[in-house]
């Protein structure tokens, strides 16, 4: 099984984007992206992320910056959300509090580690580990490195030269023909060090994710569009006020 999000599109600036792509607004909002995070615990612990992208219109396919896959290009590569970029972000905690509106809350949002994943559809990817909101707050980021401490954290990529599969929800627009697919894996024993010492002597692997904030960066030529589950205004993937709690049973592997 996989907990299922489908990504919406930040429409702060849509009627602008639309003008400058030559398509409605309704055309844009017709784009459908959707992501499916999938815990397996056996013969090793990781987080499967696929990512489906369906465009409704030949016009829209025609700008779309979907760069072809290509095998020397795997390997960590900085700055890859300048263009389309397959993101997720991941923490183990956010506060015990039940309401987002509490001081407490909008406190830990700013000061809880986290984790920033990026992947280009070419093979190229990132992973960046942050103290606490946008901290260390240099760029590149902080890349998250592996248990001797001096190699990057890397993902395991999947059916990168496969055609894409079938959309995950059934109600999408039979019209919707341009479609786009990557997926990979992350080892969840990169995310160890989201978790206290304490922690960690009590927890499995796949305990460790919290919360789940899976994005998407669409690029068509010079404009870009922004999806998540949900957004922040303007868009901003690293407010954690708009991170989904991680539904373990839901995305464990049966």
């Amino acid at each position: 099984m996989s907990q299922i999000f489908s990504l919406r599109l930040a429409t702060d600036t849509l009627a602008e984007e639309a003008q400058q792509l030559g398509v409605t607004v309704a055309n844009l909002k017709d784009i459908s992206v959707q992501v499916s995070a999938t815990l397996s615990e056996q013969p090793a612990a990781y987080l499967q992320l696929e990512y489906y992208v369906t465009l409704p219109i030949k016009s829209l396919a025609a700008q779309f910056n979907w760069s072809t896959w290509q095998s020397e290009q795997v390997g960590f590569t900085d700055y890859l959300w300048e263009q389309t970029c397959l993101e997720c972000f991941l923490a183990a905690s956010l506060t015990n509090s039940s309401s987002k509106d509490s001081d407490e809350f909008l406190n830990t949002n700013r000061t809880a580690a986290y984790i920033e994943i990026n992947a280009s559809p070419n093979g190229q990817y990132a992973l960046y580990k942050f103290d606490s909101y946008r901290s260390p707050a240099t760029l590149p980021p902080r890349p998250l490195m592996q248990a001797d401490g001096q190699t990057p954290a890397a993902i395991d990529w999947l059916d990168a030269s496969h055609k894409p599969k079938p959309l995950i929800d059934s109600t999408i627009s039979a019209h919707s023909t341009y479609n786009y697919q990557r997926s990979f894996r992350v080892p969840l024993s990169s995310l160890m060090t989201l978790t206290s010492l304490h922690e960690k002597a009590d927890c499995s692997h796949a305990a460790i994710i919290k919360y789940i904030h899976p994005c998407v960066i669409l690029s068509f030529g010079e404009t870009t569009l922004y999806f998540a589950p949900e957004h922040a205004s303007p868009p901003d993937f690293h407010n954690r006020q708009y991170w989904t709690p991680f539904d373990r049973q839901a995305a464990l592997a049966k």
